[in-house]
């Protein structure tokens, strides 16, 4: 008696009509959601920022008695504050404030790190040793506390509370600046430079400064959510921009008491910073992936 004989199976071709619905579903599951989502919001947070009218067409400080603590309706989408002004126009208007802390505190540390550790990275051994121990310093105080002492001898208001963040981040944006600079100053391409006759100096300034930015670079944008943070944190104080000029941090310090009458006085600018603490940290790490993405692939 004969062995059976197997018919092999045949696997269903796909038709030519739901080939392009494949190819565009399997592209669209390669399409990065999260980052995509995190630049919306910042998309969205920079029109708040540049042109608050274009969203919220209401002055954010008229003041109407009359309908204070407002819930919210179609006339005011978030409703009132106890002085009858619309939350959801001084939420808008309080972005610029809010992201002008974040970025000008991120920024300045960023400058003035770079600067310096890249200094101490390539200046004698003494300047090295002094710029360190006063780094070791200031990483001694906890950031907010060091903040509230900055702010304690300069008084509240937006620049103070900018400078006093931007200090107590400076530490960290110094010892990467250095920790850059000298992987970089290693590489056989200064060293080939000035062998050839380039400066020392300028070697450094063409090879060692560019190449030691972009991990600073993605450090920063991971950096200014936490300043943010900061900023809504001291603003939440007191500390920070001054009524009647809206702020997240000072809003969620007025709504506080009122959340069982007015909630969304204080949830609009606590899910605000949520938000763009959030979309802050997904675009840096998604830069960073990207970063030490391109650097695996020139090593292999």
């Amino acid at each position: 008696m004969s062995a059976p004989t197997l018919v092999p199976s045949r696997t269903p071709r796909t038709s030519r009509t739901a080939r392009p619905a494949v190819a565009a579903l399997a592209a669209l599951r390669r399409i990065p959601l999260g980052p995509l989502l995190a630049w919306a919001v910042l998309v969205l947070l920079a029109v708040a920022a540049l042109t608050p009218g274009l969203l919220a067409p209401q002055p954010p400080n008229a003041v109407d008695p009359v309908n204070a603590l407002a819930p919210p309706g179609s006339e005011h989408l978030l409703g009132t504050d106890q002085l009858g002004r619309d939350v959801y126009s001084r939420l808008v208007h309080g972005t610029r404030d809010s992201l002008v802390v974040g970025l000008g505190a991120t920024s300045l540390a960023l400058g003035a790190g770079a600067l310096l550790g890249v200094l101490a990275a390539t200046a004698r051994a003494v300047v090295d040793e002094v710029l360190m121990r006063l780094t070791d310093i200031l990483l001694a105080f906890p950031g907010l506390l060091l903040a509230l002492l900055v702010i304690a001898l300069l008084g509240p208001g937006t620049g103070h509370a900018t400078l006093a963040i931007g200090l107590s981040m400076l530490p960290g944006f110094v010892r990467l600046a250095r920790a850059q600079a000298l992987l970089v100053g290693r590489a056989d391409y200064v060293h080939h430079a000035v062998g050839f006759g380039q400066p020392r100096w300028t070697a450094r300034l063409r090879h060692v400064v560019p190449n030691a930015l972009p991990p600073l670079v993605v450090f920063a944008t991971l950096s200014i959510a936490g300043a943010v943070i900061a900023g809504a944190s001291l603003s939440f104080l007191g500390l920070g921009p001054q009524p009647p000029d809206p702020e997240w941090g000072a809003m969620l310090a007025e709504g506080r008491g009122q959340f069982e009458d007015a909630w969304a006085l204080a949830l609009g600018p606590g899910v605000a910073v949520l938000l763009t603490a959030a979309a802050l940290t997904v675009v840096g790490r998604d830069l960073q992936r990207r970063l030490e993405g391109r650097h695996g692939h020139g090593r292999r």
